[in-house]
């Protein structure tokens, strides 16, 4: 099979770590706040960090987040991701201050927002400024609503589905552009088409589905959530909401069986892109299938930056916008990027599908090949059952889009 890769990185992204700065920030206004207790979460530890504070960004550290977000990134178009913990919870007027900030920094260059939120706290009035401002929103849930209440429920431990559907109804009233972000854990398997299904119901076109592997150890305090642990520290055990690796692959199997029998090109899902562009030779637009990691820096509510969103880690800060160059401490996290493609053990390089995962995340690498190596993929098992079960059909449309022909047509020889 004819799948761009090797042991050397790819041109695309050789050329993104040597060539001009350009990134996507992703801003966390109210750090891990958060007004849903889910209990995969990896964040809401984090306020850990910062002796348990949790205040709102305030205005000098916003106004530096902007200025150095634009003025570092040397592209003509610039993305800011709102995101949490829960950032509506930042208000209304923090983000009218973030607008009149962007509009003041921006030099003439296309400036985006897009904002990940749980739902809960949008009212027709959140909704109305989303669309007059023309944010892209994400909405996290997890399918219909035993599977989302599993683990999505308030601090009190109550369900959380009605709100967030409460939310959906606001931004469909007010034409508001969203899209869903689901995690698939271990109540999800053998739920995939179901799952799929709820979400085209509730007017989702654009899906993201985003595996859970967590360890934890018990909280030093008695009552207190379990703490999001390495897998090597000690005490730190398989958190019991952990999909498996065949029950993901299946769980994407099945979602895959259906959209590619009827929804090639009218519904969109995160896994089906990256796969057919790295199929193709192009860049996937999505960090965990790229050859190295390093376009997605965090800045915290008090403007530390950290060079992902899932290694918020003391031990990884690079620095803060008050007083570094945000061009600088991106440019500083090369060998984090590249670390990603360095650490890989022998399997992975010479495996036949390595061009179309190169790994995944590596916050997932924490198992051990059969020779001893570390650095495999816990998802691997998974992600293989999917390359092989639908390479035929990626290469068909890979085909098609050789001749200039959509990929959808697919669907007509189905």
């Amino acid at each position: 099979m004819d799948i761009p890769h090797g042991h050397t990185l790819s041109f695309l992204d050789a050329m993104r770590l040597s060539g001009p700065v350009a990134f996507n920030v992703m801003v966390k206004p109210v750090g891990s706040l958060c007004n849903l207790d889910c209990a995969y979460c990896y964040y809401l530890d984090k306020s850990g960090i910062y002796g348990g504070e949790t205040a709102l960004m305030s205005d000098e550290v916003l106004e530096k987040v902007i200025s150095e977000s634009i003025r570092s990134n040397e592209s003509e178009e610039i993305t800011f991701e709102w995101h949490g913990g829960e950032p509506l919870a930042a208000g209304l007027d923090f983000f009218r201050k973030a607008l009149a900030l962007q509009e003041r920094y921006a030099d003439g260059r296309k400036v985006n927002n897009t904002l990940q939120t749980n739902g809960t706290l949008i009212t027709p009035r959140w909704a109305a400024f989303l669309k007059e401002n023309d944010f892209l929103v994400g909405i996290s849930i997890d399918g219909p609503a035993d599977l989302h209440d599993r683990f999505r429920k308030d601090k009190g431990g109550r369900p959380s589905f009605d709100k967030v559907m409460a939310g959906i109804m606001c931004l469909h009233r007010s034409g508001v552009r969203f899209n869903t972000m689901t995690t698939v854990n271990r109540a999800s398997e053998g739920r995939g088409k179901e799952v799929y299904s709820f979400l085209k119901s509730v007017g989702s076109r654009y899906m993201q589905f985003m595996p859970v592997v967590e360890h934890i150890r018990v909280p030093d305090e008695d009552g207190a959530r379990p703490c999001i642990a390495g897998p090597r520290e000690e005490g730190a055990y398989l958190a019991p909401w952990s999909v498996s690796a065949a029950g993901f692959g299946q769980f994407m199997c099945d979602i895959f069986d259906v959209w590619v029998r009827n929804d090639v090109g009218e519904y969109f899902v995160n896994l089906f892109d990256a796969t057919l562009a790295n199929w193709c030779g192009v860049s996937p637009g999505i960090c965990v299938y790229c050859d190295v990691c390093g376009g997605n820096p965090v800045i915290e509510h008090n403007g530390d930056v950290y060079p992902c969103d899932h290694f918020v880690y003391k031990d990884y800060r690079l620095g803060n916008v008050s007083n570094q160059s945000l061009a600088d401490m991106v440019r500083s996290q090369s060998r984090f990027g590249f670390e990603k493609h360095g650490s890989l053990p022998e399997k992975c390089l010479n495996c036949r599908y390595f061009g179309l995962c190169h790994g995944e995340c590596p916050k997932h690498r924490f198992e051990h090949t059969l020779d001893g190596q570390p650095g495999l993929n816990t998802l691997c098992e998974g992600y293989m059952m999917f390359y092989q079960h639908t390479a035929q059909y990626f290469l068909k449309m890979r085909h098609l889009l050789e001749q200039s022909l959509p990929p959808s047509m697919i669907m007509s020889d189905l």
